[in-house]
């Protein structure tokens, strides 16, 4: 897999895509069979200069750059995930989002941000469903960024089949800290492959470091982007090992779902 940890020009969705298409071919080149973009990639993350024309920025499925993105996918050869600002069927409405691409540039589904971080509230709406993705490689969840700090979405994916958790993610470099933790524990407690994508770049007072990395189902770090900056990592990973670890650290088997009754609580 290919995780771009990309830099985004602000507000500017063509050259955006147009250079996220160039990765996705690089990757191809390297034989990648899922190249993942981080959060908002095609419009930048500051939502104090993105957000008040998010109306103008956010496309539908059929815009621009996922049509862009949909036809890297089919040249390379290979699966993309990508976050950007969506709009679906009601107008004004806008999803902090991404989206699936299979190998022949088609559209297999989309994941809506489920936990919204901050100013994030006052310019989109929450997500409610998490689905599976199935590829020719293995089954693929999706959460985006702060997503990652609630123990019960990745769980929920890996109840559902996901082998690997992606996440998409325009994560501030002074919670580096909280990411370090997150990412390896999501890994681990759910026996799962997960990829944490993060931006780079300064957006005004906004400075996002990168450190976008790769766990094993036993949270090791298989490899992380370094130093801070843009650029591509390629990983290989055998999703043979969740099964293995699933055996030798059964956490999903020996679950007592009847005890967790608080956990749904208001």
């Amino acid at each position: 897999m290919a995780l771009v940890q990309f830099e985004s020009a602000m507000c500017d969705p063509a050259t955006n895509a147009r250079r996220a298409c160039s990765f996705i071919e690089r990757a191809g080149e390297r034989g990648a069979d899922i190249v993942v973009l981080p959060e908002l990639f095609s419009t930048g993350y500051q939502l104090s200069i993105v957000g008040p024309r998010l109306q103008e920025l956010a496309e539908g499925l059929s815009g621009p750059t996922v049509t862009a993105l949909r036809g890297a996918a089919r040249r390379a050869h290979c699966y993309v995930v990508a976050g950007l600002a969506l709009t679906y069927d009601e107008p004004g409405i806008v999803f902090n989002s991404a989206v699936v691409i299979d190998r022949d540039g088609e559209l297999t589904g989309t994941y809506d941000k489920e936990h919204l971080w901050s100013l994030e509230r006052s310019y989109f709406r929450a997500g409610s469903r998490l689905p599976v993705f199935e590829t020719d490689f293995g089954k693929v969840g999706v959460m985006i960024c702060y997503d990652m700090g609630f123990p019960e979405v990745a769980r929920m994916l890996a109840l559902k089949g996901a082998e690997l958790i992606i996440c998409p993610s325009a994560w501030c470099e002074q919670d580096h800290d909280v990411w370090d933790i997150n990412a390896p524990a999501r890994a681990l407690e759910n026996t799962v492959f997960l990829a944490a994508v993060n931006r780079y770049g300064r957006e005004e007072d906004l400075y996002m470091g990168g450190h976008t990395l790769a766990c094993d189902p036993r949270g090791r770090v298989l490899a992380e982007v370094t130093p801070d900056g843009e650029g591509m990592l390629v990983v290989d990973v055998d999703l043979a090992q969740v099964v293995t670890n699933r055996v030798t650290s059964p956490y999903l088997r020996d679950r007592r779902p009847e005890m967790y009754g608080d956990v749904l609580l208001p």
